[in-house]
């Protein structure tokens, strides 16, 4: 929803009046208790650095490939607590950041991407069942809506293209009764019904889940662990810690985010804010005044666009919109928390479901993103393969991490795999220029984004430019 579809009223303010400033999904009795930080020396043959989707995942399937292999993970803080413990929870199968990309960058192998994502998504719900993941997994799947006349058309036109292109399986357009017989809004006008590429998951649950099934396989975990060096060690690789120092035949980074500890690919990725809202829950009346039946995930197809689902007690989360980089690309927690997207995507949200006015929230956070110019993830090893990295997901990493820790694990042993051969793993990304210049142009591109938002979506020099050139920005 556009800034101009704002409420005419503000009493919507009131329901931000009692909302909690931090991730609902962190916000559990149930949360466990960490681990024992490393003191002394260790050993093993992988050590993995990073206690979020990307780590869990590499060390579980590390262990799953051989139960044999000595396995150690090392978490800075608590598992699950950056962007694996406070993202919507929209677990996806495409592996490229949405179809639309990875068919504007990938044309040749987008087939091949497609049939690995949805092997991934399927992996990953198999492992759910295997492991016991109490994570609250919905394969409920995803409607993209179309809010403008403008992004009608837009719709209309890419359904087509992908018919046409054979990559529409599982996917149906819903015209606007269509659409609102799914989710009633009185701003959808359209949509696309992706019925299997998408399921919902508890995402701070999915991660304790996944640090417990590690610890059952044998992996040794240790939080309050912040990984501080990294270098070689005879015929493999060694990391201090704060109280002590682990030696590995190879290392696993997935710290996403944060500053890498290879030097050389800190350029390739920025932090990004994004920032979400949490109803208290629904009652029954409120639930059935917007229909919500079938549970999927959505978003809308603005440029600066809402994501929003519902949780297993049937509260709303409502995030996105605003994509907020910080001028330097430094994490800090103060940037977590920001009042005025608060307000603004409490009025978006009372717009879409006027509905439910008197509806209040609960929680109401932010926290930073791994973005990357080209969107989707990026892979590559340093120190003579005995290093393996992947970063980037820009905000669709609750699955694809998965696919990225295959990657890592082939890329150590040397392996040539369907997934290593792959032109998305074998090239990176552009890197960002150095400050002021990639504050000027995310602002610049941030911008113009918003203005073709407002004008029927026509996209200015700028972002016709950015284009040609494979670059820009998704908020």
């Amino acid at each position: 929803m556009a800034p101009s579809a704002m409420s005419r009223s503000n009493d919507w303010t009131k329901s931000l009046s009692d909302a909690q400033p931090g991730p609902y999904w962190l916000d559990d009795p149930g949360r466990p208790r960490p681990e024992p930080a490393l003191t002394g020396a260790a050993t093993c043959d992988l050590l993995v650095v990073g206690g979020g989707y990307s780590g869990l995942w590499t060390a579980l399937v590390a262990k799953e490939r051989d139960p044999g292999r000595d396995v150690v993970l090392l978490e800075g803080r608590e598992v699950g607590w950056a962007a694996s413990g406070r993202n919507g929870g929209f677990c996806a199968a495409s592996l490229t950041h949405g179809l639309s990309n990875g068919l504007t960058r990938w044309p040749d192998e987008i087939h091949k991407l497609e049939e690995l994502g949805a092997r991934n998504l399927d992996a990953i719900e198999a492992a759910v069942a295997r492991h016991r993941l109490d994570c609250e997994f919905e394969r409920t799947g995803e409607i993209d809506v179309a809010t403008e006349p403008h992004q009608v058309r837009e719709l209309q036109d890419w359904y087509e293209e992908i018919r046409a292109e054979g990559l529409a399986e599982g996917v149906e357009y819903l015209d606007a009764e269509a659409v609102r017989e799914q989710v009633d809004s009185p701003t959808f006008r359209a949509g696309l019904h992706d019925r299997r590429g998408v399921a919902l998951v508890n995402p701070a649950k999915l991660a304790w889940g996944l640090k417990r099934a590690c610890l059952d396989l044998g992996v040794r975990v240790h939080e309050h662990t912040p990984a501080l060096t990294l270098r070689p060690y005879g015929g493999g690789m060694a990391v201090r810690t704060p109280y002590g120092r682990v030696r590995a035949r190879t290392v696993a980074l997935g710290t996403n985010v944060f500053p890498n500890l290879v030097r050389r690919v800190r350029p390739y990725t920025v932090p990004v804010y994004d920032y979400a809202l949490m109803t208290e829950p629904l009652t029954t009346g409120q639930l059935a005044s917007i229909g919500w039946r079938n549970r999927q995930g959505l978003g809308d197809s603005a440029n600066q666009f809402h994501y929003f689902r519902l949780s297993a007690d049937n509260r709303i989360l409502w995030g996105g919109y605003d994509a907020i980089y910080p001028y330097g690309g430094r994490v800090r927690a103060e940037y977590d928390d920001r009042p005025q997207t608060y307000a603004k995507l409490a009025g978006h949200f009372f717009t879409c479901f006027p509905q439910l006015e008197g509806v209040r929230f609960t929680h109401a956070w932010g926290g930073a993103i791994d973005t990357c110019t080209r969107f989707s993830a990026f892979f590559g090893t340093a120190h003579r393969g005995r290093v393996a990295y992947a970063a980037g997901y820009t905000g669709l990493g609750v699955g694809a991490t998965r696919f990225g820790a295959e990657v890592m694990l082939d890329l150590l042993t040397g392996e040539r795999t369907e997934r290593t051969e792959l032109e998305m793993v074998r090239r990176k990304p552009l890197p960002f220029p150095p400050e002021p210049f990639a504050w000027t142009g995310i602002a610049l591109t941030k911008w113009s984004l918003a203005r073709a938002d407002a004008h029927g979506g026509r996209r200015n020099l700028w972002l016709r430019t950015m284009d040609r050139l494979g670059l820009g920005f998704d908020s």
